[in-house]
């Protein structure tokens, strides 16, 4: 009885020890707390061409052949409908408001937020943020603003939804935070009621898909990026709230462009759009 409580304790421990690992590789991949240690200057020893020689944990940074953000060109792109529709299910959560030093972040409660599924994959709720101007250019067109929506599932690896905005009316989501800004700490300020995460409002239907890395240190690359193609709405004063609450002043929080280095970047339209345009194409080609 003794021998069978004893194994008994060494797999329990051993259960808590692997759920801890866990715990802290999801931890480390999903990006560093302290972002002090790093900039977005261009041309300075802790700008974006030099992440990788920060740290030697950050050398993906520099050696990486999969790094996001990129330029996605529709020329280019693999038109399919296969990949469907995001499918996704969120569930209004406690949240804490962080302010990063480069960003403020939005961090639901753990595991309680729901997530989305990619190809029969569950990818939890973590956080969202954003990065002014946006990240990802489209066609070389640089937006005004980008949000990432920031999802990961029990091996650690992770699924970022962005979306694109430019300057016109202010966006509902954001204009429920606003006057918590201020508030916000490292620690990270408890708002008094739950945010439900489908306030976001995911813009349509179609969107760019392709493998690719976090776009902050340690830039790993284990990241599935869907990018919607509907271009938002943000008021000038929601930006430059969001540019108050850090430090980076003018200099902003958007990494540059990375190569694609060869990597397929899928674009999901639905069935009846393809169709649209195949049936419009081959009218078009007949003879009078």
């Amino acid at each position: 009885m003794v021998v069978k409580n004893n194994v008994s304790t060494l797999v329990l421990f051993g259960c808590l020890l692997l759920t801890l690992l866990l715990i802290t590789v999801n931890a480390n991949e999903l990006g560093i707390d302290d972002e002090t240690s790093f900039s977005y200057v261009i041309g300075a020893k802790d700008g974006p061409e030099n992440w990788g020689n920060l740290n030697p944990n950050w050398t993906t940074c520099g050696t990486g052949k999969s790094q996001s953000p990129i330029n996605i060109l529709d020329y280019q792109v693999n038109v399919t409908n296969s990949l469907g529709d995001l499918n996704r299910k969120y569930h209004p959560t406690k949240v804490l408001l962080k302010n990063k030093g480069h960003d403020i972040e939005v961090e639901w409660e753990k595991g309680a937020a729901g997530g989305i599924i990619i190809n029969g994959d569950e990818f939890k709720l973590q956080q969202c943020h954003w990065h002014i101007p946006a990240e990802h250019t489209v066609n070389g067109h640089r937006f005004d603003m980008e949000l990432h929506i920031v999802h990961a599932n029990y091996r650690g690896d992770i699924a970022v939804v962005g979306i694109l905005y430019k300057c016109g009316c202010a966006d509902p989501f954001l204009a429920k935070l606003l006057p918590y800004l201020p508030l916000a700490t490292p620690e990270g300020y408890p708002l008094k009621r739950a945010i439900n995460p489908s306030s976001i409002k995911i813009p349509g239907r179609e969107y760019y898909r392709y493998n690719g890395s976090l776009t902050t240190p340690p830039c790993s690359e284990n990241v599935t990026w869907t990018v919607f193609k509907k271009v938002k709405t943000v008021s000038y004063e929601q930006i430059q709230a969001l540019k108050d609450a850090v430090h980076d002043g003018d200099t902003g929080n958007a990494r540059p462009t990375q190569p694609t280095n060869g990597r397929t970047v899928y674009a999901f339209k639905p069935r009846s759009y393809i169709e649209s345009v195949v049936i419009v194409g081959n009218e078009g080609s007949k003879e009078d």
